[in-house]
């Protein structure tokens, strides 16, 4: 396919959810949509304005991290603009803490993935690894992003997070209440949503915390979903 629009993939922050290696996933399906791809391992391209204004999807991946101000604001910029942005676990909701238009941006902040109970760890990097299961919210049944996919089960982080109402809900994941844990009553936090920017479009993913889990084929095809509709074509 002939490249009609370019995407940005900014990586780095934390390596624990290896930032490389998942973003390199996602490359060959990019190109073989109509996107020529340009990578960069810091988020103060945001800043340049004459770079950001050929981007038609960011795709970040940056944990945790640092931003500075006139990066973050080129980065709202180019979203209001019309650039997507799109990204999965906490390359995407937890990034630049520090920073509340970023989070206002993204709609969804990470604060925490409860642990196995504790007489079922090992003291191994999996104690943070529940089984749970993804719910397709009927929005999410009609959504071209989770169309045709019914929940599903994965065995990973289960992202709980903060949020707001300006998102669309595409599927959500319920933390049950825990003899072992303070809360009470079963939260269900949003999994996948959408959301409007301006002229752009912002997708998120809270799965995603390895590799492994972004070759889930639920995952995988959410994900990719995820990146095509929230890229902005050339001509619109």
């Amino acid at each position: 396919m002939t490249a009609s629009r370019r995407a940005l993939i900014v990586r780095g922050g934390w390596p624990g959810h290896h930032p490389v290696e998942t973003t390199e996933m996602f490359i060959p399906f990019l190109e073989t949509h109509g996107h020529t791809v340009r990578v960069e391992e810091s988020p103060e391209v945001y800043a340049d304005a004459v770079a950001m204004a050929d981007v038609d999807l960011i795709v970040q991946a940056v944990s945790m991290g640092e931003i500075s101000e006139p990066a973050l604001r080129g980065l709202r910029a180019a979203v209001s603009e019309g650039t997507g942005l799109a990204g999965w676990h906490g390359g995407i909701v937890d990034s630049y803490r520090a920073h509340t238009g970023y989070l206002q941006l993204v709609g969804g902040q990470f604060v925490e993935h409860p642990a196995k109970a504790q007489r079922e760890r090992r003291g191994d990097g999996t104690d943070g690894f529940v089984t749970h299961t993804i719910d397709i919210t009927e929005l999410g049944r009609e959504h071209p992003i989770t169309r045709g996919i019914d929940d599903f089960e994965l065995t990973t982080e289960q992202y709980w997070v903060l949020h707001d109402d300006l998102s669309d809900v595409l599927a959500t994941t319920t933390h049950p209440a825990r003899p072992d844990q303070p809360w009470h009553r079963p939260l269900t936090s949003p999994a996948v949503w959408t959301r409007e920017w301006g002229e752009g479009r912002v997708f998120v993913a809270t799965p995603g915390h390895e590799p492994a889990v972004l070759r889930d084929p639920n995952v995988r095809t959410i994900v990719e979903r995820g990146l095509l509709w929230a890229s902005r074509s050339r001509g619109h």
